[in-house]
Formats: C-alpha cells, structure tokens, sequence
C-alpha cells in the first residue's frame, strides 16, 4: 500500500520543491529475488509517476544494503541532499547496512528513513541509519496518507533549501517536519 501512496504523492514533492527551486528525484526500487533497479534523475513529475508506476512491488527479502551502497556510488558522481527510504521490515545483517549508512554520513548525505507500521527489529536498524548520516527517522500510520505526504514535503523542502528551509517548514507547520528538525 505505501508504494501506491508513494505513487500519488511524490508530485507534491517536485511542486513543492519547484518553489524553493527545483528538485532531481531518481527512484531507486527493488522487489522479488534480488531484483534491483535505479531510474534516471528526473526533474519531470509525469515522467517520474509513470516510472513509480511500471514498478510492481513482489514478495522478496529486503535489500535496503543495497539502495545505500547505491547512493554511495551516486554521491561521488553527483551531490546528493537526501536519500529518502520507505519501509516496513529490515531482513538484512545491520553491520554492513551500518558500513554503508556510514560511508554516506561521511559523504555528508543524511538518509530520511520513513517507517510503514511498528517492526521493532527495522525500527532499530532505520533509526541507526538515520543518525550515522546525520539523517532523520520517522514511524508513520500505513493507512495515513497525511502523515506520508507531510513527511515526503519536508524531505523535498529540506533537499531544495537545506535544513534552514526544512526549520522554516517545522515552524510554519509543525507537526512532522518540526520532528525531523530535532534530529538534524
């Protein structure tokens, strides 16, 4: 259910963003057994929901070990402001999820770690990616759309304008974006 929200709501993102000057979103996904995939960068909202929605989700384990290393691999041939993660379970060693995380917090990419439902082993894992990248992490209602799409805005505001633009978000609004401030 959250990649079909995610679907719907990642235009939000880009017109939001379009205010504080634009966004690149690449969709990296991954599904079934070992299957991995990373888009282009768009900046093309269209084009971008129509990739989202070529992408079937499968059953399979997660490979959230690979989505960083990925962004590993990108933050040296491109500056990254954020890496967004949306999941509900973590099946994989920590150790070298936390290698990974690591060399990202190095490379000054903090990864916002969105959390469908209440998993306490993925819980423990996400919150530990979030603060080896100087990153935030956030447990969200898998039947709120609300709480998804505020927390997509504050990643595309902080991503377009930095963590003074994501402060300004948290004291206009509150709520979720003020959360993730306190963890910056």
């Amino acid at each position: 259910p959250t990649w079909d929200q995610a679907c719907r709501l990642q235009g939000d993102m880009f017109a939001v963003a379009a205010e504080l000057g634009g966004l690149a979103l690449q969709l990296v996904w991954y599904r079934g057994y070992g299957e991995f995939g990373a888009e282009p960068w768009l900046t093309d909202t269209a084009e971008l929901r129509r990739r989202m929605t070529a992408v079937q989700c499968r059953g399979g384990l997660t490979q959230v070990h690979r989505v960083l290393e990925h962004a590993v691999l990108e933050s040296r041939a491109y500056r990254l402001n954020a890496l967004v993660v949306i999941g509900d379970c973590l099946e994989e060693a920590l150790d070298p999820i936390c290698h990974q995380a690591g060399q990202l917090g190095l490379l000054g990419v903090p990864v916002f770690v969105f959390q469908e439902g209440s998993d306490p082993d993925a819980a423990r894992g996400f919150r530990e990616i979030a603060r080896l990248t100087r990153g935030a992490y956030c447990a969200f209602d898998a039947g709120s759309a609300q709480q998804l799409r505020e927390l997509l805005r504050a990643v595309a505001v902080y991503a377009a304008g930095g963590r003074l633009a994501l402060e300004n978000l948290g004291e206009r609004r509150g709520g979720l974006a003020r959360q993730l401030v306190r963890q910056l």
